[in-house]
């Protein structure tokens, strides 16, 4: 059968099996909307939490990042995975001891103020809606390719299916759909690696072969280094970003985990505390199925993406580069009119992606209106290594269809948990807490399925509109979870001298100066786009790890204000005491 039919019958079982899942454990109170009704056993939390976690930037991103960037690509590795370690043990189990629904609610109640809940919601909003615009681009791409529709209409389709079971079933239908499409994702990302590693190396796990040596003797590793710098680019294994930067980069993704409003409220759905680290413990072990794989995948795609297209006429390249070229998301164009595809260092277009012109090329090709005047002729988005990959090597249509279903689990199980932090931050934290305290349990849950209607109007905006490449948009809300949220946990947590004064003061400074260096050197929306370059970055950061920066300055401020005013409350003093005791952990206290 064709890819399409392959992919129609795929996607459309797991589809059917979502939907199915949300009808089934549709919520009946807030309480099921907001946590599942705090009932969910540490197992299916786990699988629940890994596929949460394991969005697109993961799914599509990481490995792609990582192929076009090789050594410097493993700032994501490492920052993604030792945030989530970090998360697990410094934070989750006490933010689940201390009972609450929302992140919001834990820093509004900790901080005695209402201020201070608002400031949270802001965070969460700029943090969740910067982080689904990744999700939904990765949606709209794989629909582009192989269900043969435009991009905007993938990112519809997705809207669709994610407000069904987001609205419908709240955090107890997202939460075992997640178990569902994390068994997808997993299965569509390792089966291409293992075939893949066999043809390349003859070992079937993955994440030996990419450092085994092929039929040829060379060691995969090396091959790729001298096949870039034979053409120019840097050795794939060494990297070209300063250390500064990569130490920022990192701590901004780990610190950015540890302060995830979508990922942290997952450990409000288990019974107890001691089930809180079970599950975080199982959620590890099958994110780190998917982590050590990634970077495998990303040398054998960029291996054989250089052996089959460089030098190759154009006439003669395979079925799957006119296809992905169809999409927009691959484009060549004929720089020295050899009719060959030239892939060297260098932007092949100006501009963030091809702007294509009506008509065919000399060779047959889409003509793009917007090269540049460098040697490169070959654009590729790297969001399709992942999922061009198989095309490439050649595996059957059928793997090739499931990955593309594993990557829709991928984008629209951490949509999905997005949006729920989005509608129960407004439904929640700013109706129920703030404007109609008496308001009953049946309308809060109409206005959090509501908010949840219009968070993925908004979420499609941003899929339609993304500001970069899926792992680097992912990078950008990282950075901003940091700046905001991290330093108001940790301090709520194990400091009891912080108080309300200083936490607000904190979470504003580093949520304004963060949003402010994103929006001049990565959106170009303050000062001169044009002429801003890397040199321009301040300390030579950049604004994927600027988080960094912004959270040091949330920490100096919150604890030099937090000093100019009264400690908190003796009542908040002995919560804070409270959550800290390991005795009689078990369940979550009460006040």
């Amino acid at each position: 059968m064709e890819i399409q039919t392959w992919t129609f019958i795929i996607v459309g079982i797991t589809f059917a099996l979502y939907i199915g899942i949300a009808i089934w454990s549709r919520a009946s109170s807030t309480k099921e909307f907001y946590v599942a009704g705090g009932g969910v056993s540490p197992l299916a939390n786990g699988l629940a939490t890994a596929a949460d976690w394991m969005s697109a930037a993961s799914f599509l991103g990481m490995a792609g990042i990582i192929a076009f960037s090789g050594y410097d690509g493993s700032v994501y590795l490492m920052g993604w995975t030792g945030g989530y370690v970090l998360l697990a043990l410094l934070l989750a189990p006490y933010l689940r001891k201390f009972g609450k629904f929302t992140v919001p609610d834990f820093i509004g109640d900790r901080y005695y103020s209402n201020v201070a809940r608002t400031v949270a919601v802001i965070a969460a909003l700029f943090v969740s809606f910067t982080y689904v615009a990744g999700q939904m681009r990765g949606v709209g791409v794989v629909f582009s390719r192989f269900l043969d529709v435009e991009v905007n209409t993938g990112v519809y389709i997705g809207m669709a299916v994610v407000l069904f079971y987001a609205f419908l079933g709240g955090m107890k239908g997202i939460t075992y759909t997640q178990v569902a499409q994390y068994c997808v994702l997993i299965f569509a990302f390792m089966v291409p690696a293992i075939f893949i590693s066999i043809m390349a190396t003859g070992n079937p796990i993955p994440q030996l072969g990419f450092g085994s040596a092929g039929e040829d003797g060379v060691f995969l590793l090396d091959k790729l280094d001298g096949l870039m710098t034979e053409l120019g680019f840097t050795a794939y294994t060494d990297g070209t970003k300063s250390t500064t930067d990569v130490f920022f980069i990192t701590a901004a993704l780990m610190l950015g985990t540890a302060g995830l409003p979508h990922v942290i409220i997952r450990f409000f759905t288990v019974p107890k505390v001691r089930d809180a680290r079970k599950s975080a413990g199982y959620a590890l072990l099958f994110i780190a199925i998917l982590y050590t794989t990634a970077p495998a995948i990303a040398v054998f795609a960029r291996t054989n993406l250089m052996e089959t297209v460089e030098d190759t006429p154009y006439q003669e390249i395979p079925s799957w580069f006119t296809k992905w070229e169809d999409t927009g998301l691959i484009a060549w164009t004929d720089k020295n009119g050899d009719g060959k595809i030239q892939y060297l260092p260098g932007s092949a277009i100006e501009g963030k992606k091809p702007m294509f012109v009506q008509g065919k090329g000399t060779h047959g090709q889409r003509k793009i209106s917007n090269a540049s005047n460098t040697a490169n002729e070959l654009y590729v988005d790297r969001d399709i290594t992942v999922l061009a990959n198989p095309e490439i090597a050649g595996l059957p249509n059928w793997i090739i269809a499931l990955v593309a279903a594993g990557g829709l689990a991928a984008a629209l199980s951490t949509a999905a948990g997005l949006l729920l932090v989005i509608s129960t931050s407004i439904s929640h934290d700013l109706i129920k807490k703030q404007f109609a305290p008496d308001i009953s349990d049946k309308k809060e849950l109409l206005i959090a399925r509501l908010a949840a209607v219009l968070a993925v109007v908004v979420a499609g905006y941003f899929g339609i509109h993304p500001p970069g490449f899926v792992a680097s948009v992912v990078a950008l809300a990282f950075g901003l979870a940091a700046s905001s949220f991290f330093p108001a946990i940790v301090m709520g947590i194990f400091s009891k001298r912080m108080n309300r004064e200083g936490a607000i003061t904190g979470m504003i400074a580093g949520l304004v100066i963060t949003t402010y260096y994103i929006a001049r050197f990565k959106l170009g929306w303050i000062g001169d786009s044009e002429t801003s370059t890397a040199n321009d970055w301040w300390f030579g950061i950049s604004p994927e790890g600027f988080g960094t920066v912004g959270m040091l300055v949330n920490f100096a401020i919150a604890l030099v204000v937090s000093r100019f005013y009264a400690a908190p409350p003796e009542s908040v003093q002995e919560i804070v005491e409270n959550i800290r005791i390991p005795s009689g952990a078990g369940e979550a206290i009460e006040h």
